[in-house]
C-alpha cells in the first residue's frame, strides 16, 4: 500500500543579502548542499479503486471542533471516522436515526452520490452499520500524505508594482517574468495577446490553505465561496496552513496570478480562484477530498462553489485489494463522476513516483486515475538558464503510461548536474542569482513569513503541471463560455502539441497543452 506526494521536496536556497540602492529589487542566493535524488520516488504507507455514480452542497456538521490525527492515520477525539457508501445514489430518510441507533453520528451527507461520513467511538460500529438498510459498505476514513507541503526554493519578495511604460505585452511587467519559462512552454503569452485571459472561468483549487492576502492571489480569489473541509478549524479556515511554502498557494498562482506588474503571472491571469481546503500540512482524509469535490462541483444557486474546473495537485497510490480500498475509492469515484455530470472538468496531478501506470497491477493512483479525471504528467527543461530551449523534456520523476496520462504540462525538474550559479534579470531592475538547476523549476507565489504578502518560491512536480493545464482550460472557458467536460477536453486535445510518438504517448498523453491554439 503506497502513497505519493504530488509536489516533491526540493533543495532549499537561502537568501544571504539584499543588494543596495543600485539594485533595490535584486536578491542574491546561495544553495545549501541538500540534493534531491536523481529518480525521485515517494512511496508512503497507507491502504486503499474507483467506480462511478451521478445540487446540493454536502450537509456538514455544525461543530467546528478540531479532530486530531494519530499515528495510525485514524481520526481521534470524536472516535474513528467512517465513509459509508449506499447501494444507490440516494440516502434513506431514516439514515441519521439509524446511525445514531448503531452508535454513530453523521458528519456529512452527500445525497446525490449516496455517500456519508460518520464518526463513532464504538468498536463494533462498522459491523452494525454495515447491516443497516441501504448501506453497501463501511470503510475507515483513512488519512494520507497527498501532497508535500515543504521544502520549496525561495525566490524572494516582489517589489512595488511596476509603473513604467505600459505599452508592453500582458505579463511583461512582472518582477519575476524573466524566470518564468512555464507560460512560454504552453504559448500563453501569444494567447494573452489575442485577448484570452480566462475572465469568467472559475477554478477551484482543492489543496492546502491558500494565502488570501498575497498580492498575486487576492485580486483573483472568490473568498466568499472558499471553504475548509479539513478538521483544522471551521469552514472559514481555508486560508491557513503550516510552514512558509503553502502548496495550495503556489498551485493557485500558477493558474491565475494576475498581470498586475508585481511578481509572476498565471496561465489564466483573469480567471477566478476558489480555495477549497482539503489538506492540512499536505495530509488529508478521504472524506475531506470527497466533500471538497462535491462542494466545488455544486452550483452557487445550490450552495456550492460553482466551479467550472477543479484542480487537484494531490494524489496517492493505493492497493485495490487493501483494507477498505474498494469502498473508499468507489466513494471518490462517485464524487468525480458527479462533478463531470454537473459540467465540471476535473484535472489532477499524475504523481511523482516515475511509475508506469500501464503496469501497476493492483496499484491505483488517485484521483488521477479516478473516473472522469484529466491526469497530467510533467515536462521541464534541463539547463534553461544555460540556454537550453527544449521545454518539453519529460520530467525525471513524472508518472507515465498511455492508459492514464491525458496531457502534459510544465512541471519543472532539478535533474541538471552541477552546482554552478546563473543570474537572470528582474523587472524593472536587479537580478536573481541562484544555482543554475533552480531555474528549471516553476516559480509562483508562496506563503513566506508571517507578515509577508508577496513571497515567491520555486517548486517542481506534477503538482505544478496540473494547474498549468487547468489554466489553459480556463482560457478556453473564458473565451467560449462554460461547456461540458467532454467538449473542454476535446478542445484541449485538438489544440495540444503532439509530442513523442504520433498519437497518444506514454509521457505526453494527448499532447502538451498549447494555450494559443486552444483559443484560436
Amino acid at each position: 500500500m503506497t502513497g505519493f506526494c504530488a509536489g516533491f521536496r526540493l533543495r532549499k536556497v537561502t537568501q544571504v543579502a539584499k543588494l543596495g540602492a543600485a539594485d533595490p529589487l535584486g536578491l542574491t542566493f546561495l544553495a545549501r548542499s541538500l540534493r534531491m535524488p536523481r529518480s525521485w520516488k515517494v512511496l508512503l504507507p497507507l491502504s486503499l479503486v474507483a467506480l462511478s455514480a451521478c445540487a446540493d452542497a454536502p450537509t456538514l456538521p455544525s461543530s467546528s471542533a478540531t479532530v486530531a490525527i494519530d499515528a495510525s492515520g485514524l481520526l481521534t477525539a470524536e472516535g474513528a471516522s467512517y465513509v459509508l457508501v449506499m447501494n444507490g445514489n440516494a440516502i434513506p430518510e431514516s439514515f441519521s436515526a439509524d446511525i445514531a441507533a448503531a452508535g454513530g453520528a453523521v458528519s456529512a451527507m452527500m445525497p446525490e452520490i449516496g455517500v456519508a461520513v460518520v464518526s463513532s467511538s464504538d468498536a463494533g460500529f462498522s459491523a452494525m452499520a454495515s447491516k443497516l438498510r441501504g448501506v453497501q459498505s463501511v470503510a475507515l476514513d483513512l488519512v494520507s500524505q497527498w501532497a508535500n507541503p515543504a521544502g520549496a526554493t525561495d525566490a524572494g519578495e516582489a517589489g512595488e508594482p511596476y509603473v513604467g511604460d505600459a505599452s508592453h505585452a500582458i505579463g511583461a511587467h512582472e518582477s519575476f517574468r524573466n524566470i518564468q519559462w512555464a507560460p512560454d512552454a504552453v504559448s500563453a503569452p501569444a494567447a494573452w495577446a489575442t485577448g484570452a485571459l480566462g475572465a469568467g472561468a472559475r477554478v477551484a483549487i482543492l489543496d492546502g490553505g491558500v494565502h488570501s492576502r498575497h498580492v498575486d492571489i487576492a485580486p483573483r480569489l472568490d473568498a466568499a465561496r472558499s471553504r475548509n473541509f479539513t478538521t483544522s478549524g471551521g469552514p472559514a479556515n481555508w486560508n491557513t496552513d503550516v510552514g512558509t511554502f503553502w502548496h495550495g498557494t503556489h498551485v493557485a498562482g500558477i493558474v491565475a496570478a494576475p498581470a498586475n506588474g508585481i511578481g509572476t503571472v498565471g496561465i489564466a491571469p483573469a480567471a477566478t480562484l476558489i480555495s477549497v481546503k482539503v489538506l492540512h500540512n499536505g495530509r488529508g482524509a478521504f472524506s475531506w477530498i470527497i466533500n471538497g469535490i462535491y462542494y466545488a462541483s455544486t452550483s452557487i444557486a445550490n450552495g456550492g462553489a460553482g466551479a467550472h474546473i477543479i484542480n487537484m495537485s494531490l494524489g496517492a497510490g493505493f492497493d485495490r485489494n487493501g483494507r477498505d480500498a474498494a469502498s473508499l475509492l468507489v466513494a471518490l469515484g462517485r464524487a468525480t463522476t458527479r462533478a463531470s455530470q454537473n459540467g465540471v472538468t476535473v484535472i489532477a496531478a499524475a504523481g511523482n513516483s516515475a511509475v508506469d501506470l500501464d503496469h501497476t497491477n493492483n496499484l491505483v493512483f488517485v484521483p488521477a486515475m479516478s473516473p472522469h479525471v484529466v491526469s497530467v504528467a510533467a515536462t521541464a527543461p534541463m539547463g534553461w538558464a544555460l540556454g537550453s530551449t527544449d521545454l518539453d523534456r519529460p520530467a525525471s520523476y513524472t508518472n507515465f503510461g498511455q492508459s492514464a496520462i491525458a496531457f502534459a504540462g510544465p512541471g519543472g525538474d532539478s535533474a541538471l548536474p552541477g552546482s554552478a550559479f546563473c543570474s537572470k534579470a528582474r523587472i524593472p531592475i536587479g537580478s536573481v542569482t541562484a544555482p543554475c538547476w533552480v531555474f528549471d523549476l516553476v516559480v509562483a507565489p508562496c506563503r513566506g513569513g508571517a507578515t509577508s504578502i508577496s513571497s515567491y518560491c520555486w517548486a517542481a512536480g506534477t503538482s505544478m503541471a496540473s494547474p498549468a493545464v487547468a489554466g489553459v482550460a480556463a482560457l478556453i472557458v473564458g473565451k467560449y463560455g462554460p461547456m461540458s467536460p467532454a467538449h473542454l477536453i476535446a478542445g484541449l486535445r485538438a489544440s495540444a502539441d503532439d509530442l513523442g510518438k504520433n498519437g497518444n504517448d506514454d509521457y505526453y498523453g494527448g499532447g502538451r497543452v498549447n494555450a494559443l491554439r486552444a483559443v484560436q
